[in-house]
C-alpha cells in the first residue's frame, strides 16, 4: 500500500501561481509513476501531469503545458506541481495519485494509477 497526501491549495488570484505538494509513504519502492489529475464542478476528473519515478520523464495534459511543471524529490518520496499563470479555468480539486506499473494504461489514464490521495483545492479568481 502506498498512502499520499496533497498540500499546497488555495485561494489565488488569475495569473498567479501555487505550488502542490504530495507525500508518500508506505510501499514507495515499488512506485513507477506519479501523476496529478483534477475534479471540477459538473465534470470528470482529468489528466493535469504525470512523472516516471526512476527516470523522470514527464507528461501534461495540453490545457497545462508551459505553465505548469511537475517534479519530483526521491529523497523526500514527494511530487510537486508548479503551477504558474493560473486561470479561473484551472479552479477544481487536484488529487496526487502513484501506481506500480502492474496496469498497462498510459501515463494519461485515470486507470493507470492504483493509490489516490484525498485531494487539494484550487480556486482561481478572476
Amino acid at each position: 500500500q502506498v498512502q499520499l497526501v496533497e498540500s499546497g491549495g488555495g485561494l489565488v488570484q488569475a495569473g498567479g501561481s501555487l505550488r502542490l505538494s504530495c507525500a508518500a509513504s508506505g510501499r514507495t519502492a515499488t512506485t513507477d509513476t506519479m501523476g496529478w489529475f483534477r475534479r471540477a464542478p459538473g465534470k470528470e476528473r482529468e489528466f493535469v501531469a504525470a512523472i516516471t519515478w526512476n527516470v523522470g520523464s514527464t507528461y501534461y495534459a495540453d490545457s497545462v503545458k508551459g505553465r505548469f511543471t511537475i517534479s519530483r524529490d526521491k529523497a523526500k518520496n514527494t511530487v510537486y506541481l508548479q503551477m504558474n499563470s493560473l486561470k479561473p479555468e484551472d479552479t477544481a480539486v487536484y488529487y496526487c495519485a502513484a501506481d506500480t506499473g502492474g496496469l498497462s494504461y498510459s501515463h494519461y489514464d485515470v486507470r493507470r494509477y492504483e493509490y489516490w490521495g484525498q485531494g487539494t483545492q484550487v480556486t482561481v479568481s478572476s
